[in-house]
């Protein structure tokens, strides 16, 4: 995620290079664009927080429109002059602004590139889209849905927090930050969620550093209220990552019962612990796995009430914040994961005891990672029945417009992109 907004800096030609540079270095797509960037501000210790943030935020344009402004750009796209119609076309910088620091070849072309117009465009082009994103989108739904869709997906995403239910209220927090003039709001979905108007520093705040406040998007939390644990059960997040729905479920849970956090990455994990001494969670017990085969999930079979299994998957419900991963993922990319995703959603299956419920979740906005993989999941184990989402959820008092899955979009919803199928397993087979 790029960092918070701050004041705009003082445009100058060595800020502008430096952006230059570090698009160049985004348009690669050797890596997330969050870690190329972190990697990039250690090398340039000099710029400070304000011009971090507008390199970042410039970049990001660039990824989120970039099928626009290489139009724009013509043969000419380099990644200086893609940051130069970015900042022309859609940042609001004026000529005035940038004459003094470019050269006069550079201002003569920006002139024109102010009141050129792209000429006709391809739907994938209308969307900022690679081709084969905007095919499979368009096997289901129209091309006025497509860029509905895809309008949501290129704006940058709004601050959400959520409320540790264990250390505060959603109204105190909101009370709170109106004295302090933090400019915020109660979430549209989650009982739990506060939506921020702007993107203060939050990190030094006493109710984060009190754990009584979290980051996470409203979408994300809907899926701890699906799984709905209750008090005293035994739980498991699947696959945890850094454990920000695992710190939810612990406080639907009053932190009783046991709550394994499992995943293949350690490092994640770790970072999970740090979490859990602030929350005030005493119910988590993270475990560091060789994979869904892992012996010591064997031997839990049977024994969870609950379990959830937030996917992995290629993201692309979260283009607001991750807007790189359009361009670096590919069919093949998805088709793989597609794979792993019906060996981990059979292997968590198998921790769920008769009577117990079983999450699916991803954040990509592909059939082929959601509806495909529960079609396949429920022909292959009859024990399951699915339970309808939408229900679910009004039973907790949610409204959500969702039938028997979730399905969330920015356009929407104002979340990032999510899916998600409940089911509970059966006695005996059917």
């Amino acid at each position: 995620m790029p960092p918070a907004k701050s004041e705009a800096p003082r445009l100058s030609a060595a800020l502008l290079a430096a952006t230059a540079e570090a698009l160049g270095r985004l348009l690669r797509f050797e890596g997330p664009a969050d870690a190329v960037l972190s990697k990039f501000f250690r090398e340039q210790p000099k710029l400070g927080g304000r011009d971090r943030s507008f390199v970042a935020e410039t970049a990001y344009t660039v990824l989120r429109r970039r099928r626009l402004l290489e139009r724009l750009a013509g043969e000419e796209a380099s990644p200086r002059r893609l940051m130069l119609a970015a900042l022309a076309r859609l940042s609001g910088i004026s000529q005035r602004q940038l004459e003094p620091l470019i050269g006069g070849k550079e201002l003569q072309w920006l002139a024109e590139v102010r009141q050129r117009q792209p000429g006709e465009m391809t739907l994938a082009e209308q969307a900022d889209f690679p081709d084969w994103l905007a095919e499979r989108l368009l096997a289901r739904m129209s091309a006025a849905r497509l860029l509905e869709l895809a309008q949501g997906l290129n704006r940058p995403a709004p601050l959400d927090l959520r409320v540790n239910s264990l250390k505060a209220g959603r109204d105190s927090v909101l009370a709170r930050f109106g004295a302090e003039g933090i400019a915020a709001e109660a979430g549209r979905l989650s009982p739990l969620a506060i939506r921020l108007k702007a993107k203060p520093v939050l990190q030094q705040h006493p109710l984060y550093l009190d754990g009584s406040i979290e980051v996470q998007d409203e979408g994300s939390q809907l899926l701890g209220f699906l799984l709905a644990p209750k008090r005293g059960e035994m739980v498991a997040d699947f696959c945890a990552g850094a454990g920000g729905k695992t710190l939810l479920l612990g406080a639907l849970m009053r932190s009783t019962g046991r709550l394994y956090a499992f995943d293949v990455s350690a490092r994640r994990l770790a970072r999970l612990r740090q979490r859990m001494a602030r929350s005030g969670l005493s119910n988590v017990h993270p475990l560091a796995i060789d994979g869904e085969n892992d012996l010591r999930v064997k031997r839990l079979a049977g024994k969870f009430d609950r379990v959830l299994v937030d996917a992995p998957c290629s993201g692309l419900g979260t283009l607001r914040r991750n807007p790189d991963l359009k361009w670096r993922q590919t069919p093949q990319d998805v088709a793989e994961l597609a794979r792993k995703q019906r060996a981990i959603l059979a292997a968590a299956a198998r921790l769920v005891k008769p009577g117990g419920r079983l999450v699916y979740a991803t954040c990509s906005i592909l059939e082929e990672e959601n509806e495909a993989v529960v079609g396949a999941f429920l022909e292959a184990h009859p024990s399951f029945l699915p339970v309808p989402a939408g229900k679910i959820l009004e039973n907790q008092g949610i409204v959500s417009g969702c039938g028997e899955h979730l399905h969330l979009a920015p356009h929407s919803h104002g979340t990032d992109g999510f899916f998600a199928a409940a089911f509970e397993r059966q006695p005996t087979e059917r």
